[in-house]
């Protein structure tokens, strides 16, 4: 057993019976975060974001970023676009996502604060080599509500004008409790499409519509953009999936995880509209607090696979229900963020891709 992961034989038969042969043998993961606890604080609790994602992983490394791959996807080679997480104080995390780069050759993005003047923004991007950006709701005014936080709290013009003219990646978890369905959300992507157009727009976790109640109108609103790209990490929703494949098609998906927190053991299911982590009792603590996660009773957590898994099983079906082919999937799980990378600037990294041996 590794100290990362218990692989389990239901782990094993799920892979080898769903996943592998649909998998492409080369994967780029658009969504991943490394950190060292030792380095710096975990940001506070807000009241702005879901808590359940501490119990999964205290940090994530890179080395264990790559044995994860290995042990979740043997016989495939998996490239992630790397950035840290939701810390006290970025600079140190962030100079230790820039050197997991320079080692690995792996694409990054800085991750940024609201209150970084344009020049300091321009300079952090060019002294780690970051493609482009990541930020989050969390680091909005504190004089902002949580549930009244917009785009522009945390991503503000000024420095979209910088990854504008870059043509810089943009990877964006939308805020508020309306999540993709939210009228300032979508009223505020039409206008980072129409404002910056050359800024590579990468929505997160199809904005977070992690139950079909969370979509509403947002992709007929959407239907006007035409480079607005969506990840599907930590999600899944198959029924999301299907009205995310039919409304943009294959060349404007990618495959992202959110890792470390796909290592957790569990089954989604959508309650009411909001989403519920079903884990294994005692696995992940008291959660009965929280209510995104509940604890289950053998033998029905007895099959309970990785949150990875579920999430590309899922993708699985509704891209087999959608017609999707085998070029589509190649181009979803790989193509699509190779040609995102490289017009940011990234030169690629050939044959010293992690190869998965497990």
């Amino acid at each position: 057993m590794s100290v990362l992961l218990d692989l389990k034989p239901v782990d094993i038969r799920f892979y080898e019976a769903r996943l592998r042969g649909f998998l492409p043998d080369r994967m780029i993961d658009i969504h991943t975060h490394v950190w060292l606890d030792r380095l710096c604080r975990k940001r506070a609790a807000d009241g702005r974001s879901v808590t359940w994602p501490s119990r999964v992983a205290r940090d994530q490394s890179l080395e264990d970023l790559e044995e994860t791959y290995r042990l979740l996807f043997p016989g495939k080679a998996v490239i992630p676009l790397m950035f840290t997480n939701i810390v006290e104080e970025l600079d140190p995390q962030n100079a230790y996502v820039a050197d997991c780069a320079r080692r690995s050759g792996y694409p990054a993005l800085l991750f940024t604060h609201p209150e970084w003047p344009a020049d300091r923004l321009a300079q952090k991007l060019d002294e780690g080599g970051f493609l482009g950006a990541k930020s989050y709701l969390s680091y909005a005014p504190a004089y902002i509500p949580g549930n009244e936080v917009r785009i522009f709290d945390f991503f503000p013009p000024h420095q979209l004008e910088v990854l504008d003219r870059r043509g810089a990646i943009m990877m964006l978890h939308v805020p508020r409790p309306g999540c993709f369905r939210d009228p300032v959300n979508l009223a505020q992507l039409l206008e980072i499409e129409q404002r910056y157009p050359r800024i590579r727009v990468i929505v997160a976790h199809v904005g977070r519509a992690y139950c079909p109640e969370d979509i509403g109108d947002a992709f007929d609103r959407l239907a006007e953009t035409r480079s607005m790209q969506f990840d599907f990490s930590a999600n899944t929703n198959e029924t999301v999936f299907d009205r995310l494949i039919q409304a943009v098609g294959p060349a404007r998906i990618l495959f992202g995880s959110d890792m470390p927190i796909l290592r957790m053991r569990m089954r989604r299911i959508c309650e009411h509209g909001r989403y519920v982590n079903l884990v294994p009792r005692g696995l992940y603590g008291d959660v009965s607090g929280d209510p995104n996660m509940r604890d289950v009773d053998p033998p029905e957590s007895d099959a309970f696979t990785f949150f990875m898994y579920e999430e590309i099983d899922a993708f699985r079906r509704a891209a087999e229900r959608n017609g999707l082919t085998k070029q589509d999937r190649e181009a979803i799980f790989h193509d699509n963020a190779e040609a995102v990378l490289r017009a940011a600037g990234w030169p690629g990294r050939g044959s010293a891709a992690a190869k998965g041996t497990a």
